[in-house]
């Protein structure tokens, strides 16, 4: 029986990665790529490392097409789309996680764990006003600050009003979470 390996090659550089630092799209009827980021459509996997940059790059160059020898094409809303499910995907996360009660939020409630050392890390608005992120930094220590969401966004997705900072306890739902802003977090930076 043959073993599968957790590292993939990216179809742009020829890096060998584990799978968790690429992205996977596979080739639909017709010869579209599509993403499949839970391996549940049926075909062979193409992969790319997970950077907006290099996605597009990808999509410009035409790597989908010579990676399938021709049978594929990539659309150039493929990295908006990406991007799109990406985001989807660590909000949906961040809503789970509200659901089983492991974070808290209010700037208070935020600076209160942290300093208990009680915060895994913390998800903060990008249009956080600059005293309020300054003071959310210092006592932050050495939990990791994602900025990914705008008020409104997370005001969305969490069914609450002015969410600004909020606080992930350590637990495992929490590194599920942090998993998904971790990776939406490379896309854009990387």
């Amino acid at each position: 029986m043959k073993q599968e390996t957790e590292d993939r090659r990216c179809i742009l550089t020829g890096e060998v990665k584990r799978k968790e630092d690429l992205l996977r799209f596979t080739v639909v009827a017709g010869g579209q790529v599509v993403p499949d980021f839970k391996k549940k459509l049926p075909g062979r996997g193409i992969y790319v490392s997970n950077s907006k940059k290099l996605l597009e790059k990808a999509v410009q160059k035409g790597a989908f097409s010579k990676a399938t020898r021709g049978k594929a094409r990539a659309d150039a809303s493929l990295t908006e789309m990406v991007e799109g499910l990406l985001r989807k995907r660590g909000l949906e996360a961040v809503n789970l996680a509200r659901k089983a009660g492991v974070f808290v939020t209010g700037f208070d409630k935020v600076k209160d764990v942290l300093t208990k050392g009680k915060a895994a890390f913390v998800l903060e608005a990008r249009d956080a006003a600059s005293d309020g992120h300054r003071k959310v930094l210092r006592a932050a220590g050495d939990a990791e600050i994602f900025e990914l969401y705008t008020i409104e966004e997370l005001d969305q997705a969490l069914g609450k009003v002015n969410t600004v900072h909020a606080a992930f306890l350590k637990s495992e739902m929490s590194k599920a979470v942090y998993a998904a802003l971790k990776r939406y977090e490379q896309f854009l930076n990387s």
